[in-house]
């Protein structure tokens, strides 16, 4: 399977969210999947991605592109001798794909707009447990900072119910976009997608439109919870986050509601995808990756933890080998510094 952008989607080198001297309310990032873009395009962007399917699972997941489940059977023929015979294995020919909206270039607050590299990573890592295993079928999701909401429009290919969840209104409208523009490669197994607000410095459970004091604006309340949509997000067995650690207050708030998700209803798993930042530290006089400290800060490895009395932390970690993720998404470049963990909850630990 290999992964093709359209002619409109361009790839830039990475360039910090937070940095030294950067003013999040006047000066905008570019994310380095955009490299060639133009920098001061203020439209939103189209990107194309499309993938073939791997020549072993296309009987496997052609109902998948074609809307409906196509039974595959093999043929054996046999020569006037009696013999076997072999045909040459096709290459694959079902292609399908997903429609990006995003922005070139974004302020801050507003990185959401673009895609990240991690993104594209954990958009590979889903591709591949569809791909490979039944895990995703059929549960509920929730991802936090879904961004564009790329991850999810592929997760929703195959699972029952994905909510979308992010902070701010132009990110959750574009989100929407996206949602709609695809909504036709999940709609033949019924999936229920849900763009819904979750501001992580603010309790859990999120007030329903109804119970919130004055009346909310349209857009909060487009994007506001129901009880019967916390009851089932509660009930969300994977978790999921990409490209959100870039600032000690918001991995504290990130862990926060984390650990209020992951202490109630099912038990749950945490996928998350992240890339090591490094900037120059007055503190340490080098070049440091302090955001990932942080985000480390909050693990106890699961290698390290044999017995339940070890435990240090709330959070048990398990970093997933990359190199056995093939890449799908071909227009980004992994490197060294992108990593996905795997995060179950240590209730009794203490961080």
């Amino acid at each position: 399977m290999a992964g093709e952008a359209g002619e409109d989607n361009e790839t830039v080198d990475s360039t910090t969210p937070v940095k030294p001297g950067i003013d999040p309310t006047v000066d905008h990032v570019m994310s380095e999947v955009h490299l060639g873009c133009p920098p001061h395009f203020s439209h939103s962007y189209i990107s194309h991605f499309t993938f073939s399917e791997p020549c072993t699972m296309k009987g496997r997941y052609e109902g998948l592109v074609n809307g409906e489940e196509t039974p595959t059977r093999q043929v054996l023929s046999l020569d006037e001798d009696g013999d076997l015979v072999l045909t040459r294995q096709k290459k694959p020919s079902t292609n399908y794909g997903v429609t990006i909206q995003h922005k070139i270039t974004s302020l801050i607050p507003s990185v959401g707009l673009q895609v990240w590299r991690g993104a594209l990573v954990l958009a590979d890592f889903i591709l591949h447990k569809i791909f490979t295993s039944s895990d995703f079928n059929d549960i509920v999701s929730l991802e936090l900072g879904a961004g564009t909401g790329l991850v999810g429009i592929l997760l929703a290919r195959v699972a029952k119910t994905v909510f979308l969840t992010d902070y701010d209104n132009e990110v959750l409208g574009n989100c929407v976009t996206n949602v709609d523009v695809n909504s036709g490669l999940f709609k033949h197994n019924g999936t229920s997608v849900y763009v819904r607000e979750l501001d992580w410095k603010k309790p859990w459970p999120p007030l329903p439109a109804a119970e919130e004091c004055g009346l909310p604006s349209l857009q909060r309340y487009m994007y506001s919870w129901t009880s019967s949509e916390v009851k089932e997000a509660e009930g969300a067995s994977l978790l999921l986050a990409a490209d959100v650690i870039y600032s000690d207050d918001l991995t504290d708030a990130f862990f926060n509601i984390v650990e209020r998700l992951m202490s109630r209803g099912v038990k749950k798993v945490l996928y998350m995808a992240l890339e090591k930042r490094y900037n120059f530290s007055l503190d340490d006089l080098d070049v440091v990756a302090n955001g990932y400290s942080r985000f480390r800060s909050y693990l106890q490895i699961e290698e390290e933890c044999r017995r339940p009395e070890q435990r240090s932390a709330s959070f048990m970690g398990k970093r997933v080998d990359l190199g056995q993720i093939p890449q799908f998404i071909r227009e980004y470049d992994r490197g060294n510094d992108l990593e996905i963990w795997r995060i179950e909850y240590a209730s009794g630990g203490s961080n």
